[in-house]
């Protein structure tokens, strides 16, 4: 029998290039600091919900919408006795540039406070399973109120800078070591832990971590066997990667792979 607290449900609907949804009730998951390739756009529902970026730590109230920009990098701690309830619409970045006439979009501010829109995105976070609600028509009017009032024509990246790049794009982290790589550098482990975090805005681990994570979702989606998911993505066993998959996701592997084979 499910506790009262942490009761997270994960959708997938082929609309929008794959929509993704998680409606989190009474979470109470602390969420570390990852990103994600989707702009994040959360609906709080029960208690202030907290999001920590790299640069500050922000607090959006009950009726407001957070929103986390593709690859940018957040935290986000639910409180650990209660609960944090919120609705997410996970969008693809082509999605919202599309909606936008093809300009890149930014939202410098993270909270919004806007009724309106609120109340539309509410409505269809009640009513995504719907057929008669014109969902994806009233979905696309409503996150393109979103970027036309809030958003900016301006694009930023999250991505590592230069130091870094070809170093991430070409290295196995399968076989990831800390001293073998600061050495390469030239720098010791410390200055490579300081300099890796700044650039990306996570520490080396953290950032193995997350694309582990990443890569495991991808194999789910596939149908892929969930131990041989663990296995393949470098996990010890089913525990260890039910554990951190949903410390990032909110869902366990199962969860996940059932939004998108669910008749």
């Amino acid at each position: 029998m499910k506790n009262k607290t942490d009761i997270n449900e994960y959708y997938r609907i082929p609309i929008l290039d794959g929509l993704e949804l998680l409606n989190a009730k009474s979470c109470v998951l602390d969420f570390p600091f990852h990103a994600h390739d989707t702009f994040n756009i959360s609906l709080i529902l029960k208690n202030t919900f907290n999001t920590k970026l790299t640069d500050r730590f922000l607090k959006a109230p009950v009726g407001t919408i957070c929103i986390t920009n593709a690859k940018e990098v957040h935290a986000t701690p639910c409180d650990n006795l209660i609960g944090n309830s919120f609705f997410t619409f996970y969008v693809s970045p082509d999605v919202i540039k599309k909606l936008n006439n093809g300009q890149d979009v930014f939202f410098k501010d993270n909270i919004i406070y806007d009724q309106k829109i609120f109340n539309e995105l509410y409505f269809l976070s009640l009513n995504f399973n719907k057929s008669d609600i014109q969902f994806e028509k009233r979905l696309k009017s409503a996150l393109t109120s979103l970027i036309s009032i809030y958003s900016y024509n301006k694009e930023n990246s999250y991505g590592t800078k230069q130091l870094f790049q070809s170093f991430i794009n070409n290295t196995s982290f399968d076989t990831f070591s800390l001293n073998k790589t600061a050495s390469q550098f030239g720098i010791s482990k410390y200055k490579f832990i300081r300099l890796f975090k700044q650039e990306t805005g996570l520490t080396p681990n953290s950032f193995i971590l997350l694309k582990k994570i990443e890569q495991s979702k991808e194999m789910l989606k596939n149908g892929n066997p969930i131990f041989d998911v663990a296995i393949d993505c470098g996990f010890y066993d089913n525990s260890h990667f039910y554990k951190n998959f949903k410390r990032f996701i909110g869902v366990n592997p199962l969860e996940f792979q059932n939004a998108f084979f669910s008749v």
